[in-house]
This record gives C-alpha cells, sequence and structure tokens, in this order.
C-alpha cells in the first residue's frame, strides 16, 4: 500500500468539523490536514493553532486555490453544502461532505456539474464503522432468515433557537438532521432502495421545524422500514434488524464512542426476555478515522468507494418523499 498521504483542507470552524471529523481525519494512516478556512480568519487561526494545522485562510475560495491541498472537508450549514462542494470539486479537490448533502434532490442534483474524476462522498460516516459491516455480515450469512423489517429510532433535545438545526429556512430540523441516518440503515441494511414512504410529522409551534417524525418506508419484497425521529425527546438511539428466523441489533448505532467498544445482539427470541442471546463485542474505533482512511484511499487510487454523487441523489430523493407525504397525508414514490 501507498505511502503517500492526502492533504486535507477543513471548510470552516463548525463544531463537528472541530471536535469529531477532523481529529479523526488526523488519525488516518493516509491523511494529513494541512489547512482550515474561515470567512473570519481570526476564527480560522485560533482553530489552526488548536488543532495544530498548519496553514489557515480567510475565505473558502482561498482554501480552493491552494495547489497543496488534494480534499475538502465540507461541514457548513445544509444550504451551503450543493454550492461550495461543487466550487471545490471545480477548483480541483475531492470532497467528503456532511450529510444531507442538499436542502432536496433537485439541489443535490447539481452536484452532476463536478468533473467526473473527482470523488465526491456523502460523509455517513456510520457505513464505515466495523458494526455496521458485520451487521451486515450476518445479515448476508442467513443467520437472521428473511429479513422483514428494521425498526430504528434516533433522538435528542435541543431547544436552542439559534442553532442551526432549529432554523427550517437553511435545512433544519429532525428529518434532515438525523432522519437520513435511519434512512441509510434501510438501505445499507437491505441493500436496496424504498419505493414509497409514509410519515406523520410533528412541528415545534416556534421553530416550525419537524420535532417528531415516525416514518413508514417500503423496501418491496415484504421488507419495510420504520422509524421515530426527534429533535426534542430524551436522547436515544437504536436499529433493529428482524428476520424470520433471529433478530439483530446494534446497541449504539450512530454516534458510539471512539474509545469504547461496540455489541451487536443477534436473539432467536427464546425465551423472550433476551437472557440467551447472542452477544458480539467488536473493539473501539473512530468511525470517522474509518470513513477518512477509505476517502484517502480512493483518493490514492487504491481502493473505489462502493458510493458517491449517485448514491447521495438517492438519498435526498426518499428526504423528499418524507416531506412530501407529510404534506398529503398520504403514500408518497421516491
Amino acid at each position: 500500500m501507498t505511502t503517500k498521504k492526502v492533504r486535507w483542507g477543513i471548510l470552516s470552524t463548525a463544531n463537528i468539523g472541530m471536535q469529531k471529523v477532523t481529529p479523526g481525519i488526523m488519525k488516518s494512516a493516509h491523511s494529513e490536514v494541512f489547512a482550515i478556512a474561515s470567512r473570519d480568519l481570526g476564527k480560522a487561526q485560533a482553530a489552526a493553532k488548536k488543532l495544530g494545522i498548519p496553514r489557515a485562510y480567510g475565505s473558502y475560495e482561498e482554501l480552493f486555490a491552494d495547489p497543496d491541498i488534494d480534499a475538502i472537508y465540507n461541514p457548513l450549514p445544509n444550504h451551503l453544502h450543493v454550492p461550495m462542494t461543487v466550487a471545490a470539486a471545480k477548483a480541483g479537490k475531492h470532497v467528503l461532505c456532511e450529510k444531507p448533502i442538499a436542502l432536496n434532490a433537485r439541489d443535490s442534483e447539481a452536484l452532476r456539474e463536478c468533473p467526473p474524476d473527482r470523488i465526491v462522498l456523502e460523509a455517513f460516516m456510520v457505513r464505515f464503522h466495523p458494526q455496521w459491516l458485520r451487521a451486515r455480515e450476518i445479515i448476508r450469512s442467513g443467520e437472521l432468515g428473511e429479513v422483514r423489517a428494521i425498526n430504528a429510532v434516533f433522538g435528542y433535545s435541543n431547544l436552542d433557537p439559534n442553532n442551526v438545526r432549529n432554523q427550517p429556512d437553511i435545512g433544519g430540523g429532525g428529518i434532515m438532521d438525523i432522519g437520513c441516518y435511519p434512512i441509510t440503515a434501510g438501505r445499507f441494511l437491505f441493500e436496496g432502495e424504498p419505493s414509497r414512504v409514509v410519515s406523520l410529522v410533528e412541528r415545534d409551534p416556534n421553530f416550525k421545524t419537524d420535532r417528531l417524525a415516525s416514518v413508514l418506508a417500503d423496501f418491496g419484497n415484504g421488507r419495510q422500514l420504520n422509524f421515530v425521529v426527534s429533535t426534542q425527546i430524551a436522547g436515544h438511539q437504536k436499529v433493529q434488524v428482524l428476520g424470520s428466523k433471529a433478530k439483530l441489533e446494534i446497541t449504539i448505532p450512530f454516534n458510539p464512542a471512539p474509545d469504547e467498544r461496540t455489541a451487536i445482539t443477534i436473539d432467536t427470541g427464546a425465551p423472550f426476555d433476551g437472557s440467551l442471546a447472542r452477544r458480539e463485542i467488536l473493539p473501539a474505533c473512530d468511525q470517522y478515522t474509518e470513513q477518512a482512511e477509505a476517502f484517502a484511499l480512493a483518493v490514492l487510487g487504491e481502493k473505489p468507494l462502493p458510493w458517491g454523487i449517485e448514491d447521495a441523489i438517492a438519498s435526498m430523493k426518499v428526504l423528499d418523499a418524507i416531506f412530501a407525504s407529510e404534506k398529503t397525508n398520504a403514500w408518497a414514490n421516491v
């Protein structure tokens, strides 16, 4: 394997980048964080000093123009994902962009303007975590029998009116912020796409964002994904895969701690209390590092990624259908 490294530029000083993704990239064997940009040069310089990043820029355009940068990580608010990703790609950079990659499917289709030789990936880091890979391996093995349903819950409480997640005009709300994760779980574990969805959505009277949503997605052949997401409930998350022979559960599916082991349980339902369930323990893993390493290896031509722009557009189409169902109180085709 090559000893070369991908030089990364970080687009903005967003919290997720500073606290999770950039430190994760720094631990990737084939990555080097080389620069960070903000529209406020002082913020960029402070962030660079804090994380030990060599270069700081006071504009995104300066970062895109740096010839030493190979890849951009884009954690900007949702409404800036597409324009900044397209600009970076046209400047010759590969782009890892935070989810959801756009405000809607039509918005995401502009990503097709990116040069075809530039890698653009929606940052669903969970797809690189060994627990998700192991869960899919178990499903493929047939141990669960025919997989009939996937159940998921993802919730937290955020009442800050200034938080981008509570601002509807720039892509706030629970469906956009965390609903995309159960959708990814369904698409990843069923290894297919839903044909239609129906949703029940409750909105905050002040923020106007969706604060509680239940969704049922039809994956065909008798397969269903159902999930609940909320921005105003006690923190909770789970993914259950229900088969004709057994049930699989990922204990902490979406944001496991990088320094703690994770667990998958497989239960035949005999007895019902789960006391005889098999429990598999996986080693501690930083899923942001796994994501960065896979991305870097793809940039270096070592191993291609199975996902790209078309996958991100497909995900946005499911989100669009959820909102369409909310408006019509009926099933919406994806």
